[in-house]
Formats: C-alpha cells, structure tokens, sequence
C-alpha cells in the first residue's frame, strides 16, 4: 500500500491532508476453532499481513466524515446522533465504534478518516473487524484515551453485536487487534486470555481461497445457529448445572448426556462446538512439536464437522476443499470463518504453490462455475499506528 497515494486521497476527500496520522489493521484467518468462540471455547487464528489502512486527523466541531476508496458512499455523522442507519451502509462499522468509546466514558470530537483495504469483502477474512479496530485505534491515537488494547477488543465487539446488530464472538476483533507476526494465538474466549503459539510452517506458507460466494453475515442463519447452541446448552443444564456455556462441556460430559438435547438440530450444532473444541487444544500441541502433518488432519476433521454437524459450508466451500484434499503439496485444508460462502485456509508446500493455484481453480471452476481468488499470506502483526 502507497501511503503517500493514500495521503493525496485523504487530501482529495477533505481538502488537504496536513496534520494526519495513518494506521494499518489487519485480516485474520483461523486456523481451527470455528463457532466455539461464542460458545466459551477456544479459537486458534493469526492476522495477515494484508489488511485495511487508514489516513485520519482531529477536525473542528463535532461531525465525524467517512471515506473510503473501497466504497463509493462518503457519510457523515454528529456526535450527538451517532445511530445505525442502513443507508451508512459500511461507515456504520465506524460510527458503532465511536459510539462505544463514547458509551464508555471517553470524549470525542471532530474527526476524519479515509479507508483503503484489500482484504475481499465479505470473504470471512473480517474485513469489519480490521475496520472497527482501525477506527478504535486510530481514535484511541489521535485523542489521547489510553484505552488498554484488550478493552479496545471488547469495545469493538460490543459495537458489532449491539450497534451492528451481529452477535459474533470475540475471536474477529481478538485477532485483528492482538496479532504477532510469526504466531497464532491460542485464545480461551470464556476467561478473554491468550496465548501465543509460534508458527513455524517450516518451507510451506498460508494459501487463503476465496470462493468469491459473497455472504452477509447479518444475512445469514449465523444467528441461528448460535440459538441453537443456546437451546442445546439449556437442555444440557437440566444434568449439568454448572456449565455456563458449551466450552465448559468435556466430550465424556457430552456423549453421557447428549440425550437430554431434544431437537435433532441443536444436537448436532453441540456436537461440532464440543468437538471443535478438543480439536482446538490438540492443534497446539502438534503445532508446538511441529506435527504439521497430524495438524493437516484435524482441519480435515473440522471441515468435515462444519459441513455435516454445524451445515454452515455450502456446495462452493466443500468443492474448495475438496479440490484442495486432493492436490499434491497440500499438508491440510479447510473452509474458515463463519462460513456459508468466504473462504478456506490451506498449508501448501512453497514450490508446489503455483500447482495449487492451477489444479484447485480449476477444479472449483468446473464443478461450481465460479473463478476463486488465491492469497499468499504471511502471519503478520495486529493493528498499529505507522505514522
């Protein structure tokens, strides 16, 4: 990204571009855990080092200006109404943040901000949190709050879920905001604790497909089937009276009471976070011993628990993966983020990344009739000022 193009942007929106300061936020990929984080489990993800940036300065008054190079829609909002408007379309990600800094006890004012991102919109890769962490920490920035990077987490959650009208769990925002290059981070999402994992691909490198399905979480049954697992968890209760959430189930705590669970539905949504979860703790420690190989076969298992038990992949991601099964070089494979559309993750071989490309595009092509998109992507850091 050219920051200097972006200044002159920034200048072309606003009139000049004296006195900014510019911010980087990255993308996340996980690379297993998928549902268990609203479910107080644990999630394994990295940021990329591809992501969103930011050109933003203190202005007079109290009206916030959005702009974006991605979207053709420039908005403006007072301090003193900043409400979700669907009309605003994108910049509510933005204003919801402000909103919650607010909420908090902090004192904003005038502000503006010009948007740049090449993370695919929409894919699953949280192009909104990389934007909401953006806003939090350039805003965090340029007035001075202090707000400790963990309550900027929470803050940016909150906005999605009460402002945006999402309930994701922490594990987006987590992620953008607390990357380290070169590691994943091991988060419990119950306790809000973590652990960082190194990443030691050792000659293969990340290879993100985007099926180019484009999916609207606010859009999609995420919603429901985060109800179902409340549903399932309530049921569970009536014998295990302690468990505040599916992540406080142990396998043998599941299959001895799994009985109880009277929808079909429910059952099989429990089944895959409590699952998932098992799965998670052992991903870190065959990546901690270097078993890649091992690792590739639980995203096998996970995938295959998305689509059977959780039903949240769709005919365009299991085609993805299963192209990608099959190629050689491919140490594992498997659909990432909420799923329903977006993206699959995949450890490739280096010198057989180009084959990936060729044979899996080909092969989704054939059978789906769409073109994927492919990223090379290294681990890189969470969201920080560069000037």
């Amino acid at each position: 990204m050219d920051i200097k193009d972006l200044q002159s942007k920034f200048a072309q929106a606003y009139g000049d571009n004296y006195d900014t300061s510019a911010f980087f936020s990255p993308g996340r990929v996980n690379l297993i855990g998928e549902h268990t984080d609203y479910n107080g489990g644990y999630v394994f993800p990295c940021a990329l080092s591809f992501g969103t940036y930011a050109v933003a300065r203190k202005r007079s008054g109290n009206v916030m200006k959005f702009a974006s190079s991605n979207f053709s829609k420039k908005v403006e909002a007072s301090l003193d109404d900043l409400v979700f408007k669907p009309e605003d379309d994108w910049a509510n990600y933005l204003k919801g943040v402000a909103y919650e800094i607010i909420q908090a006890g902090h004192e904003l004012g005038g502000f503006e901000i010009f948007i740049e991102g090449n993370i695919p919109n929409g894919a699953g890769l949280s192009s909104s949190a990389s934007i909401e962490l953006l806003m939090a920490v350039a805003l965090d920035s340029i007035f001075g709050l202090g707000i400790g990077r963990v309550e900027l987490v929470k803050l940016c959650q909150k906005s999605e879920n009460e402002f945006v009208g999402l309930n994701c769990g922490i594990m987006d925002q987590y992620a953008c905001g607390m990357g380290k290059a070169g590691h994943a981070i091991f988060l419990d999402c119950k306790t809000i604790t973590h652990e960082y994992v190194p990443l030691d691909l050792k000659g293969r490198k990340l290879v993100i497909a985007n099926t180019n399905k484009r999916r609207g979480l606010t859009d999609s049954k995420y919603n429901e089937r985060r109800a179902e697992c409340e549903f399932a968890l309530s049921q569970l209760n009536a014998n295990l009276p302690g468990a505040t959430c599916l992540g406080d189930i142990s396998i043998e705590e599941f299959e001895a009471n799994s009985g109880l669970i009277t929808n079909p539905l429910a059952f099989k949504r429990a089944r895959h976070i409590i699952y998932e979860d098992a799965r998670v703790k052992k991903s870190v420690s065959l990546l901690k011993s270097g078993e890649l190989l091992a690792f590739g076969e639980l995203m096998r298992q996970a995938h295959e628990s998305m689509r059977d038990d959780f039903e949240a992949t769709g005919p365009e991601l299991d085609a993805l993966v299963e192209e990608a099964w099959k190629t050689p070089g491919v140490v594992g494979a498997r659909m990432t983020g909420a799923g329903f559309g977006g993206c699959a993750v995949a450890i490739v071989d280096e010198d057989a990344i180009e084959n990936f490309k060729k044979e899996v595009g080909e092969g989704y092509t054939k059978r789906i009739g769409l073109v994927p998109d492919f990223y090379v992507a290294d681990v890189g850091d969470g969201t920080y000022k560069l000037f």
